[in-house]
């Protein structure tokens, strides 16, 4: 397997506070890897170097080879990079339908003025970005409240609604940043699932963030795990488990 993400001596301060500490780690194509460790670890502050939000202070982040440090938001998810956030952002004021059509406007071809102008490509990118769109909430099990507000979805759905919203931009690799967040066993379970469904059917690569040990250790083929923004082991779960300094800093004695 080839390294789709290679994350190299990444490192990341804010002020007086190293938040991400020459951090090294690489991602194989179409594996799903997992990011764990304690709260204020460093992971989110990772997640957002990666998709360009902000800006690492030395290292080197390469994505199909290419470098991702200097490049805007918008530049990362045209090459291949969609993401979830912690605290999930979503236009509220919108339609569910109309939630996963925006992004896909990333690959549009129209452009402002043939929008405006309603011509003939405008109109077939309008229908087909309808079509993925409502194929995408057909997936998450959300089809039939496509024209609710996103803001009145209970909050598991709306876990869901950004799962197709950042399905919508067409990744490569799929950021997923505590998603079973809030969840029940039975939605977690159902979740894992889920991502193992998207990564097949999208050839995705997916790299995952999730403080639910169980679900990280059965869904991930390798992890690193953070520690005060300090990597301090990569392997897969049963290497992870075992490993002497994640039970004292995360796992705790009994997964000993």
């Amino acid at each position: 397997m080839s390294p789709v993400l290679e994350v190299l001596e990444l490192t990341k301060s804010f002020g007086g506070l190293m938040a991400v500490c020459k951090v090294s780690f690489h991602v194989n194509r179409g594996e799903v890897f997992g990011l764990i460790g304690p709260n204020g670890a460093g992971k989110t502050t990772l997640f957002n170097m990666l998709t360009g939000l902000s800006k690492a202070n030395s290292g080197e982040l390469r994505f199909e080879g290419s470098e991702l440090r200097g490049l805007k938001p918008e530049v990362v998810a045209a090459l291949g990079i969609g993401r979830t956030f912690q605290n999930i952002r979503l236009f509220a004021g919108m339609s569910v339908l109309d939630n996963v059509k925006v992004p896909q406007q990333t690959h549009a071809r129209a452009g402002l003025w043939k929008g405006v102008f309603n011509t003939q490509l405008a109109r077939r990118e309008e229908r087909e970005m309808t079509t993925t769109a409502q194929e995408l909430l057909e997936l998450v099990g959300l089809a039939d409240r496509a024209e609710r507000l996103a803001g009145s979805l209970p909050y598991g759905d709306r876990r869901l609604l950004e799962i197709a919203r950042a399905l919508a931009l067409k990744p490569k690799l799929l950021l997923l940043d505590e998603p079973a967040a809030g969840m029940n066993p039975a939605e977690k379970a159902s979740l894992s699932g889920f991502i193992r469904v998207i990564r097949e059917r999208f050839d995705l690569t997916v790299l995952l963030i999730e403080h639910n040990v169980p679900m990280v250790m059965g869904l991930c083929q390798r992890i690193a795990v953070l520690n005060f923004g300090i990597c301090i082991a990569v392997g897969s779960p049963a290497e992870v488990q075992s490993d002497p300094a994640v039970i004292e800093a995360y796992l705790g004695k009994s997964h000993a």
